[in-house]
């Protein structure tokens, strides 16, 4: 295996190529089988003659798993390793991806669901710490745009595959595409990813008291919740926004509309660069403020200012989360440890907000249709943008 100088792989290196395409080969394979569900919501509820809200549970379910499992997988890694954890993740996740395409009724569907998302909860509890214990301190937060790219192209391309496929042979032939994927990005993960030079096994309380109670830490928590509360509020209304009147588009082509996900892939990698250059307390809030904006411009009725809209809120968006989540870490370790204990708090939040908020986008769009869910997301992106400022005035263990 490539080994890691003492201080860190750096951009050019052969471990920092080998380790870039094991996490955005991992983070696409996550995201992907996470999101596999969302572009098929309206398919599911005709299918399984379920509610909105109802075909909403089969993403909302996986989300709580993942949130749930967050807080026993990080505290896991500091005893038996990153590496170890996120190989085993990503393989046990594909494995469960093939047994939800044969699911026989939507029960087993729902509960195949949930426990994926505790297989995938290995990746993304450690994926940051382990950037911050491998890679050099002044490309860490450009390797961390890259996994976070990873995420969003899986998203992006999970939403696609599963969108096209179910068109064809629908819903078991979108989730079988998914899960050959699953497997395909498990094996170069297997194969690629470099195994941990820097990582020191930790343990004790105190550290997670810690990571409890700073209040910088706690704010970037918050933003995690609203932020993916937000995202994923949206999304999960789009497939019935645009399989209803005036748009009546089938999944396939309403699956398409998730290609904006490369923009936010674009985003996050140049919000991390701009993080190393003017710091992350001046771009979070900035992307807040996108954010924020893209979602307000979904409220036209003309279908190509509604895709425009989700451009700008998924860059945004990628934006946000991009520099926080690596910021996370990097105060953790900055304030005295505990690095994996803190992406696993901020991640719970993540996927919190995934769940709860996502899920009541169903009954805001059931009551009050789009303008509904806009208000919705508007509402919890206003409390994004007030705790990212709230950051600009807390204590400079980091910038």
């Amino acid at each position: 295996m490539t080994t890691a100088p003492a201080r860190g792989y750096r951009p050019g290196e052969a471990g920092y190529r080998r380790l870039s395409v094991a996490l955005f080969a991992a983070g696409l394979a996550t995201f992907a089988m996470l999101y596999s569900t969302q572009a098929l919501l309206p398919e599911l509820a005709r299918v399984f003659r379920v509610s909105p809200s109802q075909s909403a549970f089969s993403v909302s379910l996986a989300t709580l798993g993942l949130g749930i499992a967050l807080l026993i997988a990080g505290p896991v890694s500091e005893v038996i390793g990153r590496t170890k954890l996120m190989r085993w993740s990503v393989a046990a996740a594909a494995a469960i991806a093939v047994l939800c395409a044969l699911a026989p009724n939507w029960q087993v569907l729902l509960a195949l669901r949930g426990l994926q998302g505790v297989a995938l909860a290995g990746l993304p509890a450690v994926a940051m710490a382990y950037l911050r214990e491998e890679v050099a301190d002044d490309s860490l937060a450009r390797a961390s745009g890259l996994y976070i790219a990873g995420t969003a192209v899986g998203g992006m391309t999970g939403r696609l595959v599963a969108g096209g496929l179910a068109d064809l042979g629908g819903w078991r032939a979108a989730l079988t595409g998914i899960a050959v994927l699953g497997v395909a990005c498990a094996v170069l993960v297997a194969i690629l990813l470099p195994d941990s030079q820097n990582f020191v096994r930790a343990t004790g309380s105190r550290q997670t008291r810690r990571v409890l109670k700073d209040p910088a830490l706690l704010a970037l928590y918050g933003i995690a919740a609203t932020a993916m509360g937000a995202f994923v509020a949206v999304y999960n209304a789009t497939g019935f926004r645009l399989a209803a009147e005036p748009y009546g588009l089938g999944p396939g082509l309403a699956g398409l509309v998730f290609a904006v996900y490369l923009v936010g892939s674009a985003a996050s990698a140049v919000a991390g660069r701009l993080a190393d250059s003017y710091g992350r307390r001046a771009v979070v809030p900035v992307g807040c403020l996108v954010t924020l904006a893209g979602v307000s411009l979904t409220l036209a009725t003309p279908l190509p200012l509604v895709i425009a809209g989700l451009a700008v809120m998924t860059a945004g968006f990628f934006a946000v989360h991009g520099v926080a989540s690596g910021w996370v870490a990097v105060r953790a370790h900055a304030g005295g440890g505990g690095t994996g204990q803190a992406a696993s708090f901020y991640l719970f939040a993540y996927y919190l907000g995934s769940s709860v908020f996502g899920g009541l986008a169903g009954t805001a769009w059931t009551r009050a249709a789009w303008p509904g869910v806009v208000v919705e997301a508007g509402a919890l992106l206003l409390i994004t943008l007030l705790l990212a400022l709230l950051l600009r005035r807390s204590a400079k263990l980091t910038t």
